[in-house]
């Protein structure tokens, strides 16, 4: 299997830098690399269309290149749900449609590590009756978990794990990323935190990405490993 399923445990876990970070530590082995955000809210307008800081981040992580609409073929301009903003620009999001461009984007661009980045967490919605997991669900993708090292975050991580594998799926990995410095300031505690995640995901861990003054995906990827997927 060379495809992986990115969800986190909130919105701002550090899902990108994670997942930009697992791209550019696979182009140093070297393998081929694709990254993909299939939706995307909080774009830009620009001359070529709506683009999306994450999906660019990812697109910049995607060896041989692909252009933009690959990577994210559904951009909203609101910073908001996908549902809602899908809503107010009258375009519907189904699972089936979704998959569909999934599918023929995998297929038509084979690569030897690709990653595909939901939106805020496992149970982000699409619609009234779909989220983000039945994404993953219909791809039979293994889960990698980014967890957002926090206040709260065994209690999000816990959860999230445990409806992962309810749905039926694989937790292939987690991660984890210093959102809150703070919460890292006393490396004894820090450490016990890390030790519960570990004994309670029961998932290998790829990696603790530290609080980064300048966070990109090369400045990510020495803290992360490929070799437990």
């Amino acid at each position: 299997m060379n495809f992986w399923f990115v969800t986190g445990t909130d919105t701002d876990a550090g899902k990108t830098l994670v997942t930009s970070g697992l791209l550019h530590a696979a182009q140093q082995q070297p393998l081929s690399t694709l990254g993909l955000k299939p939706i995307a809210s909080g774009s830009q307008a620009t001359p070529d269309g709506l683009r999306n800081s994450d999906a660019l981040a990812l697109q910049a992580q995607t060896v041989p290149s692909v252009d933009y609409t690959t990577v994210n073929p559904i951009a909203f301009a609101p910073a908001i749900a996908p549902h809602l903003a899908s809503l107010e620009a009258g375009q519907s999001l189904e699972v089936g449609a979704i998959t569909d461009i999934l599918r023929e984007t995998l297929s038509q661009t084979p690569r030897d590590f690709t990653l595909i980045e939901g939106a805020g967490g496992w149970r982000v919605p699409l619609n009234d009756h779909e989220d983000f997991a039945d994404l993953a669900i219909a791809l039979e993708l293994p889960v990698i978990l980014v967890v957002g090292l926090k206040l709260g975050c065994l209690n999000h991580a816990r959860l999230t794990a445990e409806a992962i594998r309810a749905d039926g799926l694989v937790l292939a990995g987690w991660a984890g990323s210093v959102v809150d410095p703070d919460f890292a300031a006393d490396t004894a505690r820090f450490e016990a935190n890390i030790a519960h995640l570990n004994t309670k995901l029961a998932a290998p861990c790829l990696g603790i990405i530290p609080h980064l003054d300048t966070p990109s995906a090369a400045t990510a990827a020495p803290y992360l490993s490929l070799e437990p997927l």
